[in-house]
């Protein structure tokens, strides 16, 4: 029962490794992509992707062989999402801070003890990373290790934190633990702004600055961040006004006046 159980986690893991494949940098797949992608079987990705075809979830190109995902695998779940989700106002936002700063720009949550990257944007210039597949989505770390995830347990009420922060230093490497009263004041930094500037972790170098997103649902916050290697060209302060200023105006789109269009199809 034990193997079973682990068969079917390995292929939702898989799934999901598909699907967070494909990006701005690689609109299309083929089998041999996900194969060197993940070092998979090429047997076993081959009737993957062929389920996922069959499923609706990926287009297959019958001349390249290459795959694509539908519009289905882009609305799964998009109907119970937040309106900052739901509507596409986080994809502007993204689209917007991606072109206005050429840096790399991701979506991060939180799963369980650690800040996992929902998505990932890359930007002009690469991050050096320890992680075979660089900076990508899916990635987690521990909360304690990231800037974002500080700004993550912000939002918790103060003895569910508190307990994480005990558990996060207990289960720590010798190297990594650290002052509980020290974290506390940091996290409560964090709440007071509802930003954060500090490291990205998933083994790079980089530096982030942070953001947690408006209208989500309690205990699923969400933070944008804009990400980068420390360098004397950026200037972390004047990346918060920008980042702050994006996220204001994308939360206040709802407020603009309708076009004719959208007045005719509310008429309708």
């Amino acid at each position: 029962m034990a193997t079973n159980e682990s068969n079917k986690a390995k292929i939702a893991k898989r799934v999901v490794e598909v699907l967070e494949f494909f990006d701005e940098d690689h609109p299309h797949a083929t089998v041999m992509d996900i194969v060197r992608r993940y070092n998979r079987p090429q047997s076993s990705t081959s009737e993957l992707l062929s389920s996922l075809v069959g499923l609706g979830l990926l287009y297959k190109d019958p001349f390249s062989r290459s795959y694509t995902p539908t519009p289905r695998a882009a609305l799964l779940g998009c109907s119970v999402q937040s309106g900052i989700v739901r509507d596409g106002r986080l994809s502007g936002l993204i689209d917007r801070l991606s072109a206005q700063t050429g840096l790399g720009v991701a979506v991060l949550g939180m799963v369980g003890l650690h800040v996992q990257i929902f998505s990932w944007r890359s930007g002009k210039w690469p991050l050096r990373t320890s992680q075979t597949d660089g900076f990508c989505g899916g990635q987690q770390e521990r909360l304690t290790d990231s800037a974002a995830g500080l700004l993550l347990l912000s939002t918790l009420q103060s003895a569910r934190r508190d307990g994480m922060l005990r558990r996060l230093n207990a289960e720590a490497a010798p190297d990594s633990k650290f002052s509980v009263s020290e974290m506390t004041a940091q996290v409560q930094q964090c709440q007071e702004s509802g930003m954060a500037t500090g490291v990205a972790g998933f083994g790079s170098i980089a530096d982030i600055t942070a953001m947690l997103l408006p209208e989500q649902p309690a205990n699923q916050p969400l933070v944008i961040a804009l990400v980068y290697e420390p360098s004397e060209q950026v200037d972390a302060e004047a990346l918060r006004v920008t980042l702050a200023d994006a996220v204001v105006r994308c939360s206040t789109d709802l407020a603009r006046p309708m076009n004719n269009v959208e007045m005719l199809v509310g008429a309708a």
